[in-house]
């Protein structure tokens, strides 16, 4: 009986005792090396915690105060130093640099700490401090003079001959290309400076064809985009009028481009396509209209012969054609 109380005791003293240490807060131990620096060099800040498996600990993300003179270089990921069966010591290092000098206090070390329903903020022992010493200047022995004024040096053609000669020789260089390209353009009844002047600007009728044939390739109305392919047909046409005619189309109506037009020697089947294109884009941009594929491709057929059948004539060529004519009919001389 006494031998059964005894391993009572024994086991209940056990847990008590285990109970005990699993209710043991973790110890926080913070120091830094070396303790003492030359300002400007840098420092490790350590914070190490001994701590049961099943506590978790927190590390502070540290942010020194800048007045403080300490400044954060690097955060270094915890680490694990020690384990025994469930005893863990883990350690959190921080790169600094100090930029003060005098003996720096860093007050003490704080980690937050959880276990089950505990949420605890722990602190290091003992208060840390840090020696910071600055550079001594023995004025005795070394003393100090003021700075002293820019030296100037006596000017040598050395120095840069070198570049002149190489400027010379490229000026000299362009001078003969410039005078053989000036020759050879003059053989040609041409100068140099016809080479820097504008192209000039593309006559109406070959803006609009290129803008036609652009728009019928980007297949717009084949993709449902019945409003766009009929807003670029008549901003195309609009464009044309205004270059070819001078007529202000961009700012017109499609009744007051009828007007306008009327006033101008155009073939009547011509003027009847461009008002019939223009109205079929007026019912799909205003009212939403979506033609069918052979109406948006006659009204394409309209527009294009009607850049066509209205464009101007080159005067050289006019005039080349009405000599072959005059030249066949004269009388044979021969």
């Amino acid at each position: 009986m006494k031998e059964q109380l005894a391993k009572y005791a024994f086991t209940a003293l056990a847990a008590t005792l285990t109970a005990t240490a699993h209710a043991a807060a973790p110890e926080v131990k913070a120091y830094v090396e070396p303790d003492s620096i030359l300002i400007g060099d840098r420092f490790t800040y350590t914070i190490e915690v001994e701590k049961d498996l099943v506590q978790s600990v927190a590390f502070p993300e540290f942010s020194p105060d800048p007045r403080s003179g300490i400044e954060l270089v690097e955060s270094l990921p915890p680490d694990t130093l020690e384990r025994d069966g469930r005893h863990l010591r883990v350690r959190k290092r921080y790169t600094m640099a100090a930029f003060e000098e005098g003996r720096i206090g860093m007050g003490t070390a704080e980690v937050l700490y959880a276990d089950k329903n505990i949420v605890d903020t722990l602190r290091s022992r003992d208060s840390i401090f840090l020696n910071v010493a600055t550079f001594q200047i023995d004025s005795t022995s070394h003393p100090i003079f003021d700075i002293k004024p820019q030296k100037r040096l006596p000017f040598r053609y050395a120095e840069i001959g070198g570049y002149i000669s190489w400027a010379a020789l490229a000026i000299l260089l362009v001078g003969v290309l410039v005078f053989a390209l000036s020759r050879w353009l003059a053989r040609r009844g041409k100068s140099i400076g016809d080479l820097f002047k504008p192209a000039p600007p593309q006559p109406p009728h070959v803006v609009a064809i290129k803008a036609l044939e652009t728009l019928h390739n980007q297949k717009l109305w084949q993709n449902n985009r019945h409003k766009a392919y009929y807003s670029g047909l008549s901003d195309i046409l609009r464009t044309y009028l205004s270059g070819r005619y001078g007529i202000g189309a961009m700012e017109m109506t499609t009744d007051e481009i009828a007007e306008a037009v009327r006033t101008i020697d155009l073939p009547k089947k011509a003027e009847s396509d461009l008002v019939s294109v223009l109205r079929d884009a007026d019912l799909a941009k205003f009212a939403k209209m979506q033609h069918d594929p052979e109406q948006n491709e006659a009204d394409y057929n309209k527009a294009y012969y009607f850049v066509e059948e209205t464009k101007q004539v080159e005067e050289s060529r006019v005039a080349d054609e009405d000599e072959i004519i005059n030249n066949l009919n004269k009388p044979d001389n021969a």
